[in-house]
């Protein structure tokens, strides 16, 4: 809500840089995806590598 809220304020600011900003999102989204997947593998084999870390201690049930 808070980006369509500041896309009308740039509509009305600038509408030809806000037109320009609506056609370009969908290409900028997709060529940020691949960076957006990466981050999620990375987090979730920091995650993987913390459980394996953490099991000694979640079965001696120290927190």
């Amino acid at each position: 809500m808070l980006t369509f809220l500041l896309w009308c304020i740039l509509f009305v600011i600038c509408w030809p840089i806000a037109i320009l900003a609506l056609i370009l999102y969908p290409f900028i989204w997709l060529l940020l995806l691949p960076f957006r997947l990466l981050g999620f593998a990375i987090e979730l084999s920091f995650d993987v590598v913390k459980g394996i870390f953490m099991l000694p201690f979640r079965i001696l049930g120290i927190r």
